[in-house]
């Protein structure tokens, strides 16, 4: 009878996969006078152009933040947005948001999803 060799099979250690690109909540969109709190200015991690953009448009956003009151066991709460076009050519773009972002959200880090997909 085969018997196979005896291999020590343990898991491997490795990272975890993360399935999102990082990006920072940098401002609203506004004039010299005006802000328009529907639509925030995110910048994207490794994003330097606008035509580095073009892959990102239409891609789901999350605002992750902690409240005070617990809601179904957590603490934690999302607001999901969508990516709707470059702003600038530095690589910058433009979300809106289920919920306007509150305040507190500038300069806080969003998760941008790499779904839905346009390949």
């Amino acid at each position: 009878a085969f018997s196979p060799p005896s291999i020590n099979m343990t898991k491997a250690t490795t990272q975890p996969v993360r399935l999102y690109t990082r990006g920072v909540v940098t401002s609203y969109k506004r004039s010299i006078a005006n802000v328009y709190h529907n639509q925030s200015i995110i910048s994207l991690e490794g994003v330097q152009t606008k035509k580095d953009t073009e892959f990102y448009l239409g891609k789901r956003v999350a605002y992750i933040y902690r409240a005070k009151r617990e809601v179904n066991g957590s603490k934690i709460r999302c607001i999901w947005g969508r990516i709707m076009r470059p702003h600038g050519n530095i690589g910058a773009v433009r979300a809106k948001f289920a919920r306007n972002l509150p305040p507190k959200s500038l300069g806080a880090p969003v998760r941008v999803m790499l779904f839905p997909s346009r390949v």
